[in-house]
């Protein structure tokens, strides 16, 4: 067993642990510090496979800029404490368990057809050794990950947008109870 091995494992335990530690929190607070050490650890990850610049913009972005404005919207809000939403539906546990299956089968499908077909073409030496360059990364996501982009960025605005609306309606209803005097 290799020095790289064991680091990888040990980041490896740090990380599920961290993930699986924000996913059953019910505090708020500890959620957002757990998923804060997941990027951490990922961006320790992106050391490891000599790709420094993925790595600063995995601390500076996600967890230096993203989270901590999460951090500091949660405790201005006052909701550390994780409540049972009043509009509870009930067809979310088995929509979550089923897709939580489909995302299973896909892992396990991908997994099972490891050294089937063409390497990918990411496994280049070319691609290799510009891996995580700022270039490379402009090139490929402006070019081959283009559509994945800007979903992502739909996705985001969507979040963002449905944040604001929830937010919007618990203010309208805390006014409506206590009006001001």
């Amino acid at each position: 067993m290799t020095l790289e091995l064991i680091l990888f494992l040990v980041l490896a335990i740090i990380a599920v642990t961290a993930a699986l530690a924000m996913l059953l929190s019910t505090n708020a607070i500890y959620s957002a510090l757990f998923l804060i050490l997941n990027f951490a650890v990922v961006s320790v990850f992106y050391l490891i496979l000599n790709a420094p610049f993925i790595a600063m913009v995995q601390v500076t972005v996600y967890a230096g800029a993203i989270m901590v404005l999460f951090l500091f919207v949660i405790m201005l809000l006052g909701a550390e404490r994780l409540t049972q939403p009043q509009g509870y539906m009930p067809w979310q546990r088995p929509l979550a368990i089923l897709l939580g299956l489909a995302l299973l089968g896909v892992t396990v499908t991908a997994l099972a057809s490891k050294g089937v077909g063409v390497a990918p073409e990411a496994f280049q030496p070319a691609i290799v050794k510009a891996f995580g360059s700022p270039l490379e990364i402009g090139k490929q996501l402006f070019t081959a990950y283009l559509f994945p982009f800007e979903v992502t960025s739909f996705l985001l605005l969507v979040a963002m947008i449905g944040a604001i609306v929830l937010t919007k309606e618990e203010k309208a209803k805390l006014q409506r109870r206590s009006p001001r005097q």
